[in-house]
């Protein structure tokens, strides 16, 4: 005995599918049912329902409306093609979700040093590694990252503390007008530049990522009092730096 066509409603109990989706379907010509009654009532007959089953496989499968559409109508159309597309998209997904993940991990090793982290600090802690995500690459933040575990949180906190206190001692040379040849910049230079091949490892394109960000973000460098006219000042205390002659 061949089964029965189902209305709309009961199809749509039996599948768990809303009648708006089933409408939907029909609309799209994805799953137009094949017999209507003479009040005009949808009848879905069972090759309708084996045919909705294949559409919720490849729904499964993460495939569009359209492409499940182009699958079952076109014989000459590749599922296999398909699939490689989705296969390639969830690996990119699986690529940003590990992404996600190991910027997750970072800020809460950053936040584990607050005994209790405000609102403002998880948002300036977010905001950084944003800016961070914009001025370096992949490759450089892994680096970084690596450097990171190698020097070890307390190292990592004293040249933190160490900053502020030599930004304030270049500013006040700048602002007493010294020479930046001169025998005390040339000394603050030194330090500054071991501070910076401390974070970069003396990798040439971290350092200009670095130099770029701050040129372009003057609010990250203003937290610390580095503005734009100090930071001039240090780039011509390290040119001098470079020159025969210059005390060191």
């Amino acid at each position: 005995m061949r089964p029965e066509a189902l209305k709309v409603g009961e199809l749509a109990r039996r599948t768990g599918l809303s009648v708006r989706t089933l409408h939907h379907y029909d609309d799209l010509g994805l799953l137009s049912p094949s017999l209507r009654t003479a009040a005009g009532y949808r009848l879905y007959t069972p090759e309708d329902v084996a045919r909705l089953q294949r559409i919720l496989s490849l729904r499964q499968l993460g495939f569009s409306l359209e492409e499940i559409k182009r699958c079952i109508d076109e014989p000459d159309y590749s599922p296999l093609r398909v699939l490689e597309l989705r296969l390639a998209r969830a690996r990119e997904q699986l690529t940003l979700q590990q992404e996600l993940c190991q910027r997750l991990e970072a800020l809460a090793v950053q936040l584990r040093s607050a005994e209790t982290p405000s609102v403002d600090q998880l948002l300036q802690t977010i905001e950084v590694m944003t800016m961070f995500e914009k001025y370096y690459t992949p490759e450089q933040l892994q680096e970084l990252e690596t450097r990171r575990q190698a020097l070890g949180e307390d190292a990592i906190r004293q040249v933190q503390e160490e900053w502020p206190q030599l930004i304030a001692q270049m500013r006040a040379e700048m602002d007493k007008g010294s020479d930046p040849a001169s025998e005390p910049v040339q000394k603050l230079t030194q330090r500054w530049g071991e501070l910076v091949r401390a974070f970069t490892g003396g990798n040439p394109g971290i350092e200009k990522s670095l130099s770029t960000m701050y040129q372009q973000e003057p609010n990250v460098g203003a937290q610390y009092g580095l503005d734009a006219q100090l930071f001039a000042y240090v780039n011509r205390a390290m040119a001098a730096a470079k020159k025969p002659g210059t005390p060191a």
